[in-house]
C-alpha cells in the first residue's frame, strides 16, 4: 500500500509526444499529478481524461504537472490522444502491469469487447489518480476497482488551492498501533 508522505513507486513510460517520461527526472514546483487509466477501450476514460486536458493549465499555473498513462500500445494511446483531443496532455503507455501493481492498481481481464465496439486487452488496470510532490512522495491518491466515479478535476483544482494557501500536508500518514 502507498502511504502518504512516503516515497511513491518509480514510473518511467514512453510518452506520445512529449519524449519519455520519468517521474524521478520531474521538476514541478508542486509536484505532478498521475492519471493512470483503463486504455483506449474504455469509453468512461476518454470522458475522463478529455475534462483533464481541458484542466492542464489549470494545473500548471499552479506548478504541477500532469501525466496519463496506461498499458495500452503507442496505437492504442494514440488513438485515445485523438479522440480526446489531447494537445498539452501528456499521453504514457506501455506501463507494465508489474508497475501497475506497485502503484497499487487493481487488474482486470478482459470480457471481450466493450460497448464502443472496441477489444479490451487480455489483462489492464483500473483506474488510479495520485498527485505526487516534488520529492516523490505521496500527497493525493485514488484507487479504484471499477471505472465508475471518479474525483472530478474542478475539485482537485480547488483542493489545490486551499492546500497551497493553507501548506497543508498529507493526510493518512499514520501506520502506528490502532
Amino acid at each position: 500500500m502507498l502511504m502518504p508522505r512516503q516515497k511513491t513507486p518509480d514510473l518511467a513510460v514512453p510518452t506520445l509526444d512529449h519524449g519519455a517520461f520519468d517521474l524521478a527526472a520531474e521538476r514541478n514546483e508542486r509536484g505532478t499529478l498521475v492519471c493512470f487509466y483503463r486504455g483506449l477501450h474504455c469509453p468512461i476514460c476518454a470522458t475522463y481524461l478529455t475534462e483533464l486536458q481541458k484542466r492542464v493549465a489549470d494545473f500548471v499555473a499552479r506548478g504541477v504537472g500532469i501525466v496519463a498513462v496506461s498499458s495500452d500500445t503507442a496505437e492504442r494511446a494514440r488513438g485515445m490522444a485523438a479522440k480526446i483531443g489531447a494537445d498539452t496532455l501528456r499521453i504514457g503507455y506501455d506501463l507494465p502491469l508489474w508497475g501497475a501493481r506497485d502503484w497499487g492498481l487493481y487488474l482486470s481481464t478482459s470480457r471481450g469487447k466493450t460497448s464502443i465496439g472496441l477489444e479490451e486487452p487480455a489483462v489492464f488496470s483500473e483506474p488510479g489518480l495520485f498527485l505526487v510532490t516534488a520529492q516523490q512522495t505521496l500527497y493525493y491518491g485514488s484507487v479504484q476497482t471499477m471505472p465508475f466515479v471518479r474525483p472530478h478535476f474542478s475539485e482537485l483544482v480547488g483542493a489545490l488551492d486551499f492546500a497551497i494557501k493553507a501548506d497543508y500536508p498529507a493526510r493518512g500518514e499514520y501506520t502506528g498501533a490502532v
